[in-house]
């Protein structure tokens, strides 16, 4: 049976970065975590990923980003892995599938890729095996509820029961939240883009 993958990322961020563009001085968009669902046809799990990433520029967590995601310096210390290998293992689980993110999230994605290399590091696997796609705005358009929420809110706007234990902001939760979300707009009749999970 075909699957396809559904992904977010929780990366580093302090208060206004977002208003801001991640435009102040060191704000980079380091990845701290990475959630993603391989999903069946029917939209039901076949298999999870999840990884905590410690960010290299800024390794010091701000208490901005850890109040907003739940994510604590001394868990980033202890359980995070240097960013090559997370990214690796990422892209591998995504090789040959495509890939849904519900935003830009493979623009971060990319640029984290690029900082690991640009540093000499070895990021196994690579893009050109998975076929990425940001479909926020066909979510948008066949939901207009959703256009002003984040992924983490998707199930609560649909009136949907909770797709998982936790919060938005925590990687895995969100993709719950956005599977829960396909799940319902599919068997309400929407039509994803045709073509977009024909990959084995």
């Amino acid at each position: 049976m075909a699957t396809f993958v559904v992904f977010d990322l929780e990366f580093t961020s302090w208060e206004g970065a977002l208003e801001g563009d991640w435009g102040g001085s060191g704000q980079l968009r380091e990845i701290v975590q990475i959630g993603a669902l391989r999903l069946r046809e029917d939209f039901s799990v076949a298999e999870e990923f999840e990884v905590l990433v410690r960010p290299v520029v800024n390794p010091r967590l701000s208490a901005y980003f850890s109040e907003l995601t739940g994510i604590d310096q001394g868990t980033v210390d202890r359980e995070g892995v240097p960013p090559a290998a997370a990214l690796g293992d990422f892209l591998g689980f995504c090789r040959g599938r495509s890939v849904l993110s519900y935003g830009n999230d493979m623009v971060v994605l990319g640029e984290n890729v690029g900082w690991a290399r640009g540093r000499g590091e070895e990021v196994k696997n690579g893009f050109l095996g998975a076929h990425f796609l940001n479909v926020r705005p066909w979510v948008n358009s066949v939901a207009p509820v959703t256009a002003t929420v984040n992924v983490g809110r998707l199930w609560k706007v649909l009136g949907l029961p909770e797709p998982a234990a936790g919060s938005e902001h925590s990687a895995l939760f969100d993709c719950h939240s956005f599977a829960a979300a396909l799940r319902h707009l599919s068997g309400a009749g929407a039509t994803l883009p045709e073509g977009l999970l024909g990959r084995p």
